[in-house]
């Protein structure tokens, strides 16, 4: 199977890595921004004021009043889920960052919105493109309200659209072969990135689980759009973003309706990211062969659990969004206590009624193999954090007979967290994650493991579904980190088999699918960091 194969081969081994170029080219370095040329921007304004929303209210939506869907709110939405966080400087050369974190920081993730008829668009509704480097909507197509209406009553609410794409080369120019794994967990970062600031806003965004990858390609008019060669997007997933409140019993749009968007004229010439490319192949076949095709729409319903840790006092749910960051080195002493702990794993399960999850990416189907190194009143070993418990007898028999399966009782509510071998597994966490150190100077590290083989095998487009679970406990735990003064970063190089064998998996049941690790960050202070938007003001 191709899904399978592609699998295989981009595996990094502790004595061959997966296909890459071997070395950076600076000169065909991806422009980090798409625009589309030939539209004409429409500027967003910035927030000028941070919610007062508490931290824990980016996960419950008790307390988050609905705000109503205007220009002014939905450039706010994506200002805190895709703009930019900062720029960085050091020795002459900037970078930005951003609200949604990227492997390398290369960003392949773009977003697309179909909003309906605004003042500030003459108006009227249209496609629109979200270019972060400025804040701006670049319109893409147009259409009248009676257009729109047909959307609105087939999901009987008001709302609008969010489509997520990616753009393969921008990893692949670094990352070789291994980039169409990451292109997949930084789709997953943003669809959490997403449903928390939605959440600040009293909306919910719900992922339309039953569109294929050629009715997004309609919807966002890309069938109609001239596309420099490696520099396509590729469609992911398409959102109704609507009121928390209001449930949507929809999970696709009527064909009729798809039909309509091939009516209209899409224009904007997409720029060029790079002078010249290489050509990895093997990521456009895995990219066909998990294209979606049309299934029937699924509502999923997660469990109803009391969260650990309740509100944080004094916690700003907005200002730990605009601080995380992405930790570069750890200092190897930094601890944290066992219930902030446990609080940051309990915040990884999947709740209704609850962000992320409750976007309903899909059966839950990644567990947490668990580094503890340094969390006080918590034996140093290997733990295990089982996310759906229809999976825990099949994961016991597949692993070492010798681990102990010790549950670990104190933690509250959260009786799936094993104990399976104490001990000092700093050498192994580092060794697993391709020798990087932060994976053992950290307080605790993971390895996410997913449910493969029989998931891959029934419905081979579930294989991005899995690295989009992976990058949202991702974006969970960094949030966690900052919340529980910690940082944390994601790492995409890691030693697959090396994880399966210390585990005993002998067969490709579960696959380890994205690392994460949490600790005491030491700041690099020959990097000076300035305002997200200040490159705005100078010009």
């Amino acid at each position: 199977m191709k899904v399978i194969e592609y699998h295989e081969r981009t595996k990094h081994l502790p004595n061959r890595p997966a296909r890459s170029a071997g070395y950076l080219d600076w000169a065909t370095e991806p422009d980090p921004f798409r625009s589309y040329d030939g539209t004409t921007p429409i500027q967003l304004p910035f927030s000028n004021a941070v919610s007062d929303a508490n931290y824990f209210d980016l996960f419950t939506r008790n307390n988050n009043r609905f705000q109503a869907f205007s220009f002014t709110n939905i450039a706010h939405l994506l200002e805190l889920s895709m703009g930019l966080s900062a720029w960085k400087s050091y020795s002459g050369t900037s970078w930005a960052l951003r609200m949604n974190p990227s492997s390398g920081n290369l960003h392949p993730t773009e977003a697309h919105l179909v909003l309906p008829p605004i003042q500030e668009y003459n108006n009227s509704g249209g496609v629109f493109h979200y270019n972060p480097q400025s804040h701006v909507l670049e319109p893409r197509a147009e259409f009248d309200e009676q257009f729109w209406l047909k959307l609105e009553k087939h999901f009987r609410q008001k709302g609008f659209l969010i489509g997520l794409t990616s753009i393969y080369w921008r990893e692949s120019w670094k990352y070789g072969e291994r980039a169409f794994r990451y292109c997949n967990h930084d789709i997953g970062h943003a669809m959490a990135c997403l449903s928390f600031s939605a959440n600040l806003l009293g909306w919910k965004i719900t992922y339309l689980n039953s569109l294929s990858t050629k009715d997004m390609e309609v919807i966002l008019g890309f069938q109609k759009t001239t596309w420099k060669e490696f520099e396509r997007e590729e469609p992911d997933l398409l959102f109704f973003v609507h009121k928390s409140s209001q449930n949507l019993d929809k999970r696709g749009i009527p064909s009729d309706i798809i039909k309509s968007f091939d009516s209209l004229h899409f224009k904007g010439e997409p720029n060029q990211l790079s002078k010249d490319h290489e050509d990895w192949h093997v990521i456009d076949e895995v990219s066909s062969e998990t294209s979606k095709p049309v299934t029937e729409g699924v509502i999923y319903h997660y469990k109803e659990h009391e969260y650990f840790e309740k509100e944080i006092p004094a916690m700003s749910g907005e200002g730990i969004i605009r601080q995380r960051r992405s930790a570069q080195a750890y200092d190897g002493k930094t601890t944290i206590t066992k219930n902030d702990f446990f609080a940051i794993l309990d915040k990884t399960i999947p709740r209704s009624h609850s962000a992320p999850f409750d976007l309903e990416p899909g059966d839950i189907a990644v567990h947490l193999l668990i580094f503890v190194h340094r969390v006080i009143g918590l034996d140093s070993g290997l733990y295990f954090l089982i996310r759906n418990e229809e999976d825990i007898a099949d994961v016991k028999q597949k692993c070492h007979p010798y681990f102990f399966w010790k549950m670990v009782h104190d933690a509250p509510n959260m009786s799936n967290l094993y104990l399976l071998q104490k001990g000092d597994f700093r050498r192994e966490a580092t060794f697993a994650s391709c020798q990087q150190d932060i994976a053992g100077d950290g307080a605790f590290s993971v390895g996410m493991i997913a449910k493969f083989k029989e998931n891959i095998e029934n419905n081979p487009f579930l294989y991005r579904r899995l690295f989009w679970e992976t990058g949202m406990i991702g974006q969970i735990l960094y949030l966690e980190a900052e919340a529980h003064s910690v940082r944390g970063t994601g790492i995409g190089c890691f030693f697959d088999d090396v994880v399966h064998k210390l585990l005993g998996f002998d067969n490709n049941a579960y696959q380890s699918l994205y690392h994460f690790t949490v600790g005491g960050a030491l700041e690099d202070t020959r990097i000076t960091t300035l305002p997200p938007y200040y490159h705005l003001k100078k010009m």
